[in-house]
């Protein structure tokens, strides 16, 4: 029998362990689960994935670049010299309320979506305290998000923010409650206008 060509298979793989993920947390992820889910032979998971650790690796990747590809996109965030919000005379507290406004924009953009899928996100990369593969990619997210925050402050306030940012994130969703922007965007504010003495 020859072997069918498939090359979104792993791809399929990874959004079935972010399916099973998302209905029954990490501890319902097997390389079973995945395979029923995502329609394939049990030996393609292993095949792609030799270790779970693997798989939530790469299913962890794939959600961090959710939070991470809207900061991309945001024009504040563009490369030093392109034309952007945020530039053309503005003076630094002016660049740092408009910082501090875009972060706010994009948490309550975020929020305002499937709140399940900010879960499963969290879900991933707290699992990085129990299981050491995933340390590498939960800090790859935050080295990532402080490099594009440091194109509009100095690196050390860029760490200050993604710290804050996180941390209003897990209180929103640990107590079950709403996001509040008026709340974030002034603490936003303090950082940077903490960092610019």
């Amino acid at each position: 029998m020859a072997r069918r060509y498939d090359p979104d298979r792993r791809t399929r793989i990874i959004d079935a362990a972010l399916t099973v993920i998302a209905a029954d947390g990490i501890a319902g992820l097997s390389h079973r689960t995945v395979a029923a889910e995502a329609d394939v032979p049990l030996g393609s998971t292993t095949y792609h994935f030799a270790s779970l650790d693997e798989l939530l690796v790469a299913a962890l990747r794939r959600c961090n670049e959710n939070f991470v590809q809207a900061l991309r996109s945001s024009g504040l965030f563009a490369e030093e010299g392109d034309a952007g919000p945020g530039e053309g005379g503005a003076g630094p507290g002016a660049e740092g309320a408009g910082l501090a406004e875009e972060l706010t924009r994009l948490l309550d953009r975020w929020f305002a979506g499937e709140r399940g899928a900010i879960e499963l996100e969290y879900e991933l990369y707290l699992a990085a305290l129990r299981r050491p593969a995933l340390r590498p990619v939960a800090a790859e997210w935050t080295a990532e998000a402080v490099a594009l925050l440091s194109r509009r402050t100095d690196p050390e306030t860029a760490r200050a923010l993604v710290a804050l940012m996180d941390g209003v994130c897990l209180q929103v969703l640990l107590t079950g409650g709403t996001f509040d922007a008026a709340y974030t965007r002034v603490m936003l504010e303090r950082i940077v206008a903490g960092g610019d003495d």
